[in-house]
């Protein structure tokens, strides 16, 4: 198991993955992951399994307490310095899904967020997923003002 940062390179494989893991409503596009490479590639981690990308997690950096859509769609909002580390997905290759990757590539962005001296880490998820997101100190916000994609999303924050 491999885990590094993403860089232009990875462009492709995100977009791919992205595909197969959310539906189109949800999942960010080319376009979205190009902006974002370009401008957080250091917030996107990958988990390559026998060289074949099997699971990632992306987000930007803010001052903002809340996740709120308009970061989905605009990575100049990104700021390195910022208190906050978003996380916009979490997505593991279905056919993956189930061997502990995802909670490994967690484990490595919320030590990665927590020595880069941030207050903690804010996302959004749908029900079926918030004890998952418990198991690592995520508390439940309540219903997020988020109406990403049409769905009903809860906001979990880590706070170191």
């Amino acid at each position: 198991m491999i885990i590094r940062h993403a860089a232009m390179e990875d462009l492709k494989a995100v977009t791919e993955l992205e595909a197969k893991c959310f539906p189109a409503a949800e999942a960010a596009g080319r376009a979205a992951f190009f902006d974002r490479l370009a401008s957080f590639p250091d917030h996107f981690w990958l988990l390559y399994e026998d060289e074949k990308l099997v699971s990632m997690i992306n987000g930007m950096a803010t001052d903002e307490e809340h996740l709120t859509d308009a970061m989905y769609e605009h990575a100049d909002m990104h700021s390195k310095d910022g208190a906050w580390q978003m996380i916009f997905g979490v997505a593991t290759d279905p056919a993956e899904q189930g061997k502990g990757y995802a909670a490994a590539l967690m484990r490595r962005v919320i030590a990665d967020t927590k020595s880069q001296g941030k207050k903690g880490l804010v996302l959004t998820c749908k029900e079926r997923l918030l004890s998952f997101y418990g198991q690592f100190g995520y508390r439940n916000e309540g219903v997020s003002g988020s109406e990403h994609g049409g769905a009903v999303w809860y906001e979990m924050r880590l706070t170191f």
